[in-house]
């Protein structure tokens, strides 16, 4: 029988609690834990064996003694609530209002795991997205239901560079704007009230969901204020139509709590001690974007991530390149130099740029001088480290070009304001004024009729 409840909890340890299994129960079953006093605490079920089930508490488990404490299973799993009033909303990570306003007006209910998409209903990306924002528009391209993450390190501007894509992201092929759904996992409050004050001045707040699991949560929380979001995101996108961009910050963070709770959980443990299902669980959270067969709507993902130790190899940046369709890695050296964004010229990439640029999307030059750019700022690299060797006044004319274009390259192109909003002329213009530094003979990966018709001529 259902409904009831069981007395006794059989061990406490740390945010896990072990209980006596009833017949029915379910992985991810949501329970009500009530101590002597009859304070309710909530978990759900992570682990099932013949005769117990294991509880993860969304929050202290001080004062769950073994004999007085009483437990309840649910029978739901996590669930939000949905609607029209989503919104403008602020809510801790566990999907409560955390703005000072009630619950949302709504008898719609989803479970937050989600389902997964059947891969035949998927519609490839093609719709370029403009964000402003030479380094990513011009050579590292968004385009509309990707997954393209952010490779930072502590300290860099990736929190800056997030919020200006959110204030300037559009798609030039479309008068629909996006709505925005923000997940914060365990990150400082300053950084959670930076980005409430950013969309208040700049006027977008009312088209941003925002879940914040701050840094003194518990850990259990920031695993589920991902899915949470994702779920505001799929009801906006798939049920009401909106294209939505959802930024996830930090995501290292959220496997960090993974970490913890496998580590309390005794799992073997895998690489760096994360445990071994780590590529199967964020797949879970980046595989929910895309576009849909049926709905209008579409859901773009920007997770961000800090590499410990700027160390692009460490298992999460790893395995979430894996996943997801390129990144966009941020560059300590350009940040030391004082230049933003500092994303990297090389390592960044997006897989899907290719299907998204070109005539009648950007422009017919946009492939061309992307691929350019690569290649010539790929010289410019190896040209320094052997002017770092022999020195620069032993280099050939040309190689000093290069260092020129390369200087060129990184104050005009890559760097911009932080409330500069560029148009993708405006950033293919910029690309062809750094090229033309060089001599016309080695802008080889360029057809020559481009370079006619867009090179800057001398006397402009």
């Amino acid at each position: 029988m259902r409904g009831i409840e069981y007395r006794g909890v059989k061990s406490v340890d740390g945010p896990v609690v072990v209980v006596k299994r009833s017949e029915d129960v379910f992985f991810g079953e949501i329970v009500a834990v009530r101590d002597r006093f009859g304070e309710k605490r909530t978990g759900r079920v992570i682990d099932i064996s013949e005769d117990i089930a294991v509880v993860q508490i969304f929050g202290s488990t001080t004062g769950i003694d073994l004999d007085d404490s009483t437990v309840e299973f649910l029978e739901c799993p996590m669930e939000l609530r949905v609607g029209t009033g989503l919104l403008g909303r602020i809510f801790n990570g566990l999907g409560e209002p955390a703005d000072g306003h009630p619950p949302i007006m709504s008898s719609k209910k989803v479970n937050v795991n989600g389902y997964p998409i059947n891969p035949y209903a998927r519609v490839y990306p093609r719709d370029f997205i403009q964000t402003g924002i030479s380094a990513i528009d011009g050579m590292n391209t968004l385009i509309r239901g990707q997954k393209l993450p952010i490779f930072s390190g502590n300290g860099l501007p990736h929190n800056r560079l997030a919020a200006q894509i959110i204030r300037q992201a559009k798609i030039l092929s479309s008068d629909e704007q996006f709505v925005m759904v923000f997940a914060g996992m365990g990150i400082k409050y300053d950084v959670a009230q930076f980005f409430i004050n950013t969309f208040e001045q700049s006027g977008v707040l009312s088209r941003v969901v925002m879940f914040q699991s701050l840094a003194d949560a518990p850990s259990i929380e920031r695993i589920i204020t991902p899915r949470c979001a994702l779920t505001a995101a799929e009801y906006l996108a798939y049920e009401k139509g909106m294209h939505v961009l959802v930024v996830m910050t930090d995501m290292t963070n959220y496997c960090e709590a993974m970490r913890e709770i496998a580590t309390t959980r005794g799992e073997v443990p895998g690489r760096k001690g994360y445990p071994g299902y780590l590529y199967s669980d964020l797949a879970e959270l980046y595989e929910r974007a895309g576009k849909i067969k049926g709905s209008n709507g579409s859901i773009t993902q920007i997770p961000i991530l800090t590499m410990p130790n700027d160390d692009i190899s460490h298992p999460i940046p790893d395995l979430t390149g894996y996943i997801t369709e390129g990144q966009i890695v941020m560059d300590r050296e350009l940040s030391q130099k004082g230049m933003y964004p500092p994303v990297a010229g090389l390592p960044s990439l997006s897989r899907l740029m290719k299907d998204g640029i070109g005539e009648g999307m950007t422009r017919e030059d946009h492939k061309d001088v992307s691929s350019q750019l690569f290649a010539a700022y790929s010289k410019v690299k190896s040209i320094r480290n052997l002017a770092a060797i022999i020195g620069e006044e032993e280099l050939s004319p040309l190689d000093r070009k290069y260092l020129r274009f390369g200087e060129a390259f990184e104050n005009d192109f890559l760097t911009q304001g932080e409330f500069e909003n560029r148009t993708i002329q405006q950033t293919l213009d910029i690309g062809w004024k750094v090229l033309s530094l060089l001599p016309r003979e080695e802008l080889y990966r360029i057809a020559p009729e481009l370079i006619d018709k867009y090179m800057p001529k001398e006397d402009e």
